[in-house]
């Protein structure tokens, strides 16, 4: 999923930073499917927008930032949930947890104890059982060229009620 977003971005930028433009090495069938702005003039009108009496921007540099937030979004994504949890179920009382958080965050670094116990209580109602005991819990920091990410793993058992 993540790769995904990563490469539409890349694709964005890469569209938005190349093409002002068109050359004349454009063929004539190209020409008729393109429409006017393939005769050398810019994709982008000469346009400038007046903000106020004395501030104005071009429309290409609008044009071009709102690009840029845009792919910036898509890859920071801040409205997405910071940890993604993978649970199994070893036995009936057993349970796995595997937690991944977002390879670029703004914050929630320190929250991966607070995740797997959130989920282990919401386990334990949800099944009908008096507790939970924690067997095995670690945390680590995979490292990658696109950046580090955060994990954590863990086994609880779930303790039925007598």
């Amino acid at each position: 999923m993540m790769r995904g977003k990563a490469a539409l971005s890349l694709a964005l930028l890469l569209a938005a930073t190349g093409c002002s433009t068109l050359h004349d090495a454009v063929s004539d069938a190209d020409k008729a499917v393109l429409g006017s702005g393939v005769d050398g003039k810019a994709l982008i009108p000469d346009r400038t927008i007046a903000i106020s009496s004395t501030t104005s921007i071009q429309l290409e540099k609008l044009v071009y930032w709102g690009l840029y937030i845009g792919v910036a979004y898509l890859i920071l994504d801040p409205l997405a949930p910071n940890w993604s949890i993978e649970e199994a179920r070893l036995d009936p009382q057993l349970v796995h947890f595997d937690l991944k958080m977002k390879r670029y965050y703004s914050g929630g670094a320190g929250e991966a104890r607070q995740v797997f116990t959130r989920r282990a209580k919401a386990l334990v109602r949800a099944g009908d059982f008096a507790t939970y005991q924690v067997l095995e819990y670690n945390e680590s920091l995979d490292s990658s060229v696109l950046g580090a990410q955060r994990r954590a793993e863990g086994v609880i058992r779930l303790i039925p009620k007598a």
